[in-house]
């Protein structure tokens, strides 16, 4: 893809008082799948849907803990009724008030059965509005992450979604679109301009905004660009501003131009591997009548025949952080017990195999996507050339992140990689996600893998009402290290996260890896 300049053009008004109108011009590998904001639960699309769609309550990106957005009060009435005071005078992009009919439906819309943002809406039982700017949210059970949840529960407008058919969630697993998936009627700072997929988005700011952003951005362009050469020549010759996911390569030579800088930190993301333990026989497999993901030690095998050193030093040239756990150090649960990885061993993994009756190894299909992770599509790359040392040959296809999530959300993938970012950083987000047998409300929605526990599912749902700051941790960390003794996943690595841009960008780097629109200014 070509990446061209975009040259705006056009007076404006003042905005916020600032003088000059100033574009801000980004880029990274992949598009957003969708506009619907309760589709597909996508990090970059969750990042980008927040600078047009806003959620009653948001992190603030410095601390890291929720503050007041489209909500601007809340106090916990029972332990199992949150009431929240929703902010007056908040329009949306169309001109319609902002209102509780419209929090009501947006969080029973992210309920849906389409939905899949049901983890996030995780234990609740219903909404209920108490008047036109209250409403209360009732908890089945206590919920110590509710309000952690509800930061990544966007607003949308009732009557535009019944007027243009969007009611219900666009489903991914289908082809079938409603309107909601190429139009957008936020309360946010920016307004959806223009969209044309896997080419160019646009945003223009909101001059009806209620809030006051510390941003002189008056235009946002989004070029998504999955050859990384060009992303970054587009930032050396100054065609863009910023680039999301910078080539590690060419890191040392953007921080030792003057004109340049780049600014990383720890992501609470944890990429893994996913492995399919549900079908009787693996399609595409050479093996006939079972399937050998089943089996624990071959599972445990595939891990330790992984020298995630050195893809940490060599494929991700030290934007990664070896782990073991299925999530990050951000993350409450987290401890050093369950980031210990097992040991790289290829005589250990070769006898594990052949223990478990395949010490010739077997075909097993292997699918990765090739836009979405630091280097994706190159560590699948050399992990298939390391299993292919203990017999395992792994069929390796890499596909674009807008077909590759609905893809494996079908269950269509044996072996998948997978990067699992935590929002409520709270590892419950993930052991509900991940590793809970697949269910409703949420349970199970990226277990693609089928993997199913039940001393598992218990320790989860124990999770999900516990009272107990400190047993509740105790629970979460015995869970994770379940998932260690069980290899449900394999874990790789925690992104290090480096943003590389124009010296006079200025932007606050946040540990989930998207942009807070408020805050940026091209100086």
């Amino acid at each position: 893809m070509k990446l061209r300049l975009i040259v705006w053009v056009g007076a404006l008004a003042l905005v916020s008082g600032v003088a000059h109108a100033k574009t801000f011009k980004w880029t990274s590998a992949s598009d957003i799948p969708t506009w619907d904001i309760h589709s597909q639960n996508n990090a970059l699309a969750n990042g980008v849907h927040a600078s047009v769609y806003e959620s009653l309550v948001y992190y603030n990106s410095r601390t890291f803990k929720p503050e007041p957005v489209l909500a601007t009060a809340w106090k916990q009435l029972t332990p199992t009724q949150l009431r929240l005071t929703l902010r007056k005078g908040v329009k949306f992009h169309d001109g319609a008030d902002f209102t509780a009919d419209d929090a009501v439906f947006s969080i029973q819309r992210a309920m849906a059965k389409t939905s899949n943002f049901g983890v996030y809406a995780q234990g609740i039982d219903r909404v209920v509005k108490v008047d036109a700017h209250t409403i209360d949210i009732f908890t089945k059970d206590p919920n110590p992450v509710l309000l952690n949840q509800l930061t990544e529960l966007r607003m949308m407008n009732k009557a535009w979604a019944e007027k243009n058919r969007s009611v219900e969630p666009k489903d991914i697993k289908t082809q079938d679109e409603n309107f909601a998936h190429r139009n957008a009627n936020g309360t946010g700072p920016f307004v959806l301009k223009e969209w044309q997929p896997d080419q160019k988005l646009v945003l223009t700011r909101n001059p009806s905004w209620w809030g006051k952003a510390d941003t002189n951005v008056t235009e946002v362009v989004y070029t998504p660009v999955k050859a990384v050469a060009t992303r970054m020549a587009a930032l050396l010759s100054g065609e863009v501003d910023f680039v999301l996911d910078p080539s590690p390569q060419d890191l040392p030579r953007v921080r030792q131009d003057s004109k340049l800088k780049v600014i990383d930190g720890i992501e609470n993301r944890t990429i893994f591997f996913g492995m399919d333990q549900f079908r009787d026989e693996l399609p595409g497999s050479n093996i006939k009548g079972k399937n050998p993901l089943k089996d624990q030690r071959v599972r445990k095998a595939l891990y330790q025949a992984i020298d995630i050193n050195t893809i940490t030093r060599v494929t991700l040239r030290g934007l990664g952080q070896a782990t073991g756990a299925l999530v990050a150090p951000q993350v409450n649960g987290w401890t050093e017990g369950v980031h210990k990885r097992y040991p790289y061993d290829v005589a250990a993994a070769q006898k594990l195999l052949a223990d478990a009756g395949y010490k010739d190894g077997f075909e097993v299909d292997f699918a990765c996507p090739n836009n979405r992770y630091i280097n994706d599509e190159a560590i699948c790359q050399a992990v298939a050339a390391m299993w292919a040392k203990i017999g395992v040959k792994a069929k390796l296809r890499t596909l674009p992140l807008v077909t590759y999530f609905p893809m494996i959300q079908r269950y269509e993938a044996s072996i998948y990689m997978l990067g699992w970012g935590v929002p409520t950083f709270d590892a419950l987000y993930s052991l509900q996600s991940l590793v809970r047998s697949v269910g409703a409300g949420g349970d199970g929605n990226y277990n693609v893998g089928r993997y199913s526990n039940p001393q598992m599912d218990a320790l989860v749902e124990r999770t999900k009402k516990e009272t107990d700051l400190k047993l509740r941790t105790e629970l979460l960390t015995k869970a994770l290290q379940l998932q260690n003794d069980d290899v449900a996943h394999i874990p790789l690595h925690n992104q290090v996260i480096p943003w590389a841009m124009k010296k006079n960008i200025d932007v606050v780097h946040r540990a989930d890896n998207r942009l807070d629109w408020r805050l940026i200014k091209v100086n």
